[in-house]
């Protein structure tokens, strides 16, 4: 596995997202049962038109462009808003990220971490340990890099993730990623109750976190990235809830809103409202 990652990260990523939009559209084709829960997931947003079938494109190109992102050469990146990060790290602030599964959402650490981390303030990023040993070890040898580094879901890993913040470092996650069984609340996302994290809420709440919302929008032809980041009052009219289970569905109508405004790059085959898995 690690041989043919590590061929395909010398690809440019022109050809890479062009091969990825294909395959999203073979695996739409092939799998009744991913294809059922597009639909679904589409419906429920009310996604029409050109933005929902490009989806399943940008699908594949999310799982293609991997490989050049974790082990190949520098991509081209662009920021907008990046001035909110150096405000809240020139006043020692601890910054938390909250990214949905939008556009290429692997590209937005690993640009933190080569625009900030490397000048001493560091980013810790949760992550769902693989099943398979093998594929764990090349996750985790992906995610460790200079200002990067990797938090497993696990109360280890929490602790880490709240460490950091009181450094007043970095931390990155997935509020929309379904946490396990007694680690989140059923709260509702796009109109249907959705087993939701209140770890984002937890770390939201620490003294002095500043919580910032970024994705990282996927460029036409190949042509890189944009970040984009915004506190959390530009997005929401409202200051973060002290109750979990509100606090829960405030996050999910944050990650709605910045859905909105790129739905085409959402990767809407995720299993959102699945069941938790028991914890451990």
């Amino acid at each position: 596995m690690m041989r043919w990652l590590l061929l395909l990260a010398r690809w440019p990523l022109p050809l890479l997202h062009a091969l990825g939009w294909v395959g999203g559209w073979v695996v739409w084709l092939l799998s009744p049962p991913y294809r059922r829960r597009w639909r679904e997931h589409t419906r429920l947003a009310g996604l029409r038109g050109w933005p929902r079938w490009a989806s399943v494109g940008a699908a594949g190109q999310q799982v293609a462009e991997l490989p050049r992102l974790w082990f190949g050469p520098p991509v081209r990146v662009g920021w907008e808003g990046a001035a909110h990060i150096e405000a809240a790290l020139a006043q020692g602030r601890g910054v938390l990220f909250l990214t949905p599964h939008l556009g290429c959402f692997e590209v937005t650490p690993r640009a933190y971490a080569e625009r900030f981390g490397r000048a001493g303030a560091p980013i810790t990023v949760l992550y769902r340990p693989a099943r398979h040993a093998g594929l764990d070890a090349v996750l985790r040898q992906a995610r460790q890099r200079p200002g990067m580094a990797a938090a497993p879901t696990s109360l280890a890993g929490v602790r880490q993730l709240m460490h950091a913040l009181r450094r007043g470092e970095a931390v990155g996650l997935l509020p929309d990623q379904v946490p396990p069984e007694g680690l989140g609340v059923w709260a509702p996302f796009f109109g249907r109750p959705a087993y939701t994290m209140t770890l984002a809420a937890r770390l939201a709440q620490q003294p002095g976190v500043q919580v910032l919302l970024a994705w990282g929008q996927r460029l036409p032809w190949g042509r890189g990235y944009v970040v984009h980041v915004q506190p959390w009052s530009q997005v929401m009219d409202e200051p973060l809830a002290a109750d979990a289970a509100l606090a829960a569905a405030q996050i999910n109508r944050a990650m709605e809103r910045l859905i909105a405004r790129a739905p085409a790059q959402y990767l809407w085959g995720y299993a959102r409202y699945k069941s938790p898995r028991p914890l451990g």
